[in-house]
């Protein structure tokens, strides 16, 4: 499993994250939480996913791409982790809710631990 984010692993259809945000499930580990929604892709991607910092929280766009960018880098880091254990095609996005700039070995502890999460909640409810 390579390493690498290509476009076509990227979210970006409108109504794709209207459809997510609307009917997805949610899995918090502050300061991220991961949304996530089951979906059939023409393209064969077996998971699509969209970064997102609140202005509220970060005025500068500055630091909310730095933040985004720290984010794409931990999700490309931990995403064998995902690809290797998980069965059907979803849409993700991955939330920064905190109100402090991040550290990354911070972000890296917490998107693994949603990783985690979401492939037990996942796992369960492919089985039921």
């Amino acid at each position: 499993m390579d390493f690498s984010f290509p476009k076509k692993e990227r979210l970006k259809s409108k109504k794709g994250l209207q459809q997510l945000f609307e009917e997805g499930k949610s899995i918090s580990s502050y300061p991220l939480r991961l949304q996530y929604l089951p979906v059939v892709y023409e393209d064969g991607s077996k998971i699509k996913v969209a970064f997102a910092v609140p202005k509220k929280n970060f005025k500068s766009a500055v630091k909310r791409n730095r933040i985004k960018r720290l984010l794409r880098e931990g999700y490309r880091l931990n995403k064998p982790f995902i690809f290797n254990n998980t069965k059907g095609q979803y849409a993700l996005v991955i939330l920064y809710l905190g109100k402090d700039m991040p550290a990354f070995s911070m972000i890296m502890d917490k998107i693994n631990v949603l990783f985690k999460k979401f492939l037990k909640a996942n796992s369960h409810e492919n089985t039921i």
